[in-house]
């Protein structure tokens, strides 16, 4: 089940939400409980075991370390953790990507199950991870309930693809939450807001990179548009279910970490992490990068915490070289930035800044995209030119003038500018109360259009299952 489905939004949310406001105040985590568990078995039924045994995992190594915390055991028990946590990620991520390259290296045919990945363990692991290794520092307090610790671990809004809440963001409210009128209707619009992105505008530019791969001739342009298209697309689908992560954690009171913040708008990549994946970027500085001793001893050694970091990085992402060369591709700019490429930076027009940044962006998504190394590099070299490949042909330029009109409309909206139009527009008592009036009005408009698209059966994938 996914937020962007009839099911979802019509049967199984307006079901929850009925029993969760009706049940008193101490039956609500179970309730969450209860409804996530069916949530994540609605896509996962054989994997829902596996998930509920990593939670208990956590909880009892939460109990452990913190009695074990300033003993002889308090590492012991704190490596327990870390192990036993993230084992099952490690083997249904990583164990075919091992054997292949074990294979290729040494000229062995040992086989290579296949092995689907339960959706939103990359996630889940991590949430666990935080609290264990909090416990352990002292920065959160054991969690007690089973059913508190498992309703944080596979609360629906963010079990599927995050954004990754720690355990400390949410401690409190777990077992002491307010809910109200107004948090209920940001929750609301922050929820149709992040379904209209991801159904109307990531959808429509999914099926056009998809139209674009399957087209016969290749062209300089069909390059350009598949990897402008997909940069769009992967925004608009993942700050998207961000969004609606975070109105749907709003509406059962809970405040979620924000995890995008107009990335695409930054003067350098150092800036552009530091909007794109949020929650993602501080765990790792937090539980990764800062353990590893930071930039605090000595050049070397934090070049290598950052090369650590974005090896991890782009590994967490997917199980393929393509990924981990993504990663360690920022590592190399992230790196440069921060010994020289800063001062030029500052020193260079704003609009020069934005278009570098815009640039390696784009080709680091190509990284991402790729169907391998191979497939990277082929994409690269018809987008320079390299590939004998015309300009463009009578297909490509009919696909781009019919999605011109989305790819601006997203370009637009992924600035900070529709929200300044409105502040601009809110300072007027007039414009004031006409956007309070016509907001709710639009906010159905857009589920009414979302609805008809879904019924329509259009495109629909969630680009962070696979990772």
């Amino acid at each position: 089940m996914v937020f962007s489905s009839i099911s979802f939004l019509y049967y199984f949310l307006p079901a929850v939400l009925l029993v969760y406001f009706m049940v008193p105040r101490r039956a609500k985590n179970l309730v969450l409980l209860v409804s996530s568990l069916f949530f994540y078995f609605c896509g996962e039924p054989v994997y829902l075991l596996l998930m509920i045994a990593v939670t208990l995992s956590g909880y009892l190594h939460g109990l452990w370390i913190n009695r074990a915390k300033n003993g002889r055991y308090a590492k012991l028990s704190l490596i327990s953790s870390i192990f036993f946590i993230t084992a099952p990620l490690l083997f249904f991520k990583y164990t075919g990507f091992a054997i292949n390259n074990v294979n290729a290296l040494f000229g062995l045919k040992i086989p290579a199950p296949k092995l689907a990945l339960p959706i939103g363990i990359s996630f889940y692991t991590f949430q666990i991870l935080s609290y264990t290794i909090d416990v352990y520092r002292g920065n959160a307090r054991v969690q007690k309930s089973f059913i508190d610790f498992s309703a944080y671990v596979s609360l629906f809004p963010q079990l599927i693809a995050g954004p990754i809440v720690r355990y400390t963001t949410i401690e409190s409210e777990l077992s002491d939450r307010t809910h109200s009128l107004n948090d209920a209707a940001y929750g609301i619009k922050r929820f149709v807001i992040g379904l209209s992105k991801k159904v109307i505008i990531a959808n429509s530019l999914g099926e056009l990179g998809d139209i674009l791969s399957q087209l016969g001739e290749k062209t300089v342009l069909l390059f350009w548009l598949k990897a402008i298209s997909f940069m769009i697309q992967i925004y608009y689908d993942f700050s998207g279910y961000s969004d609606m992560a975070i109105g749907l954690g709003r509406i059962f009171g809970f405040h979620f970490p924000e995890n995008f913040n107009y990335p695409f708008i930054s003067k350098s990549l150092t800036e552009f992490w530091r909007r794109w994946h949020i929650s993602l970027g501080t765990w790792f500085r937090d539980y990764v990068y800062i353990p590893l001793g930071g930039n605090r001893k000595g050049t070397v050694k934090w070049l290598r915490n950052i090369f650590i970091v974005w090896f991890l990085t782009g590994f967490w992402h997917g199980a393929e070289w393509n990924f981990i060369a993504w990663g360690l591709y920022f590592a190399v700019f992230l790196c440069a930035e921060k010994l020289f490429l800063h001062r030029l930076l500052d020193k260079a027009p704003v609009l020069l800044r934005r278009v570098y940044t815009l640039f390696f962006i784009l080709v680091s998504f190509i990284l991402f995209n790729g169907d391998g190394l191979a497939g990277c590099l082929a994409d690269l070299k018809g987008m320079f030119g390299f590939l004998d490949a015309p300009v463009f042909n009578t297909e490509t330029l009919y696909y781009f003038r019919s999605y011109a009109v989305t790819l601006l409309a997203a370009a637009v909206g992924s600035t900070p500018l529709p929200r300044k139009l409105a502040d601009c527009l809110g300072k007027y008592k007039p414009a004031k109360d006409m956007l309070s009036f016509l907001e709710p009005v639009f906010q159905a408009a857009l589920l009414l259009l979302v609805t008809a698209y879904l019924i329509d059966g259009s495109f629909n994938p969630f680009l962070y299952f696979r990772f």
